[in-house]
């Protein structure tokens, strides 16, 4: 049985606690919706200004170089590396994950193209992220692939001499259920094709060892658990088997001119950069890219404590707790928990679920109840084939404490109790949910 006094007792003997001065995070919030935008680092807002000021306002158009602007891809990337277990030259932080996707989706077909001509499936599971289904559909139409939607469990055995390429988010943005990268890849190989994961709702909470599993291509996003602001440049990484292939030498199609092996030649013909170079397009949103840059530092302060797997350890033990506290302190009020409990199948969230037969849509309307009180979650709907909506919970171990959990869940109980969530102003859908 927990208590508030254990909470307070686990957050002062918590080593990465201090972590969480780095956040400027308001007064009296609780901020569960870090995998969906991270909060933003107390440095950021002056490193933007530095750009802003001083090498766009004073250093102008000499910034490229004397500030190092041009090469801030490679250098983010390198920075991100060390998250995603790649080497500092294989990752480049650039454009969006939903762009990045359509690069190295279309690599990994060329790719199959050129050895395993007779496989021309897509497969991923249909609980995937939208985005990337509808990124995977528009590039099989440009390569005559078909696309192929299973659901988890039946991924190994969809596996056959037609799968060319292996499509799969890290952690399920609904659920939170976490694959097994490298028995999936493995898996993947066996059968002959190549994979590709999003690490969406991995990268900054869950260690990612993409060397280690043997993975083929990976992307991610730079502004949910990497705190890298609304819109934070992406980044993508390719396995050096296949950056180092000299008779596929363009890879991906959109070439553009920082893709060039020397972009200001201005030559007619392109002429793909050797590396991983290959996979940058236009002209770097260095604003973006900066304030992506600090962000990182907070990862830096945290390695001395343990780095990644301390985080982790934190993260699941904070996911445990609220879990259990659903449980004990709101029961009854139909509540149920889709994300796994067992560790390894869990990223870095909690998705419950309501059941009210009175009103089938409880999920949004509690939520927003919720964030009126100060709690920030986040809602998913349910996707029309049996899956329920879901009161989604991010789980960010950098600014997150156990006294945290509590009370968020202590708000969930009074929500619930008093019936609050059924005024109706939190029935009203905005934009964004």
């Amino acid at each position: 049985m927990h208590t508030f006094s254990d909470c307070q007792a686990r957050d002062a003997a918590d080593p990465l606690r201090g972590l969480r001065a780095h956040f400027a995070l308001p007064p009296g919030l609780i901020y569960l919706d870090g995998n969906s935008l991270g909060a933003l680092p107390r440095q950021a807002a002056a490193r933007a200004a530095q750009v802003v000021e001083q090498e766009w306002g004073q250093g102008l158009i000499r910034s490229w170089n004397d500030a190092g602007w041009f090469d801030m891809p490679q250098r983010v990337g390198a920075r991100i590396a060390p998250l995603i277990g790649a080497k500092p030259q294989e990752v480049v932080a650039t454009d969006s994950t939903s762009v990045n996707l359509f690069k190295v989706l279309s690599a990994a077909l060329a790719i199959a193209a050129a050895d395993t001509p007779d496989k021309t499936v897509v497969l991923s599971e249909r609980a995937n992220f939208p985005t990337d289904l509808y990124i995977a559909e528009s590039v099989c139409q440009a390569h005559g692939c078909t696309l192929q939607l299973v659901e988890s469990a039946q991924i190994q055995a969809a596996l056959n001499g037609q799968v060319a390429v292996l499509l799969l988010t890290h952690v399920n943005y609904r659920t939170g259920a976490l694959h097994d990268m490298a028995a999936t890849t493995a898996a993947a190989h066996a059968a002959g094709a190549l994979t590709v994961w999003d690490l969406a709702h991995s990268t900054g909470a869950v260690p990612v060892d993409l060397n280690g599993a043997d993975a083929d291509f990976a992307v991610g996003c730079g502004y949910k658990f990497l705190n890298g602001g609304p819109g934070a440049p992406a980044f993508v990484w390719a396995h050096a088997r296949h950056t180092a292939r000299s008779d596929l030498p363009w890879m991906q199609p959109l070439t553009g001119w920082f893709g060039h092996a020397r972009p200001f030649a201005f030559t007619p013909a392109y002429e793909n950069a050797a590396g991983m170079a290959r996979f940058l397009c236009g002209t770097p949103p260095v604003i973006s890219l900066a304030v992506l840059d600090s962000a990182l530092d907070v990862f830096d302060a945290a390695q001395p404590l343990g780095g990644m797997a301390a985080l982790r350890a934190k993260s699941l033990a904070l996911g445990d707790l609220f879990m259990e506290l659903v449980e004990q302190r709101c029961a009854g009020m139909g509540l149920g928990i889709a994300t796994p409990r067992q560790h390894p199948q869990r990223g870095s969230q909690v998705s419950l679920t309501h059941h009210d037969a009175d009103a089938p849509h409880s999920a949004y309307a509690i939520v927003q109840a919720l964030i009126a009180r100060g709690v920030i979650g986040d809602f998913r709907a349910g996707d029309g084939a049996g899956a329920p909506d879901i009161l989604r919970f991010g789980i960010t171990p950098l600014y997150l404490g156990f006294a945290d959990i509590w009370h968020a869940v202590d708000h969930v109980r009074q929500v619930l109790e008093s019936g609050a969530w059924r005024a109706p102003e939190f029935a009203r859908k905005a934009a964004v949910t």
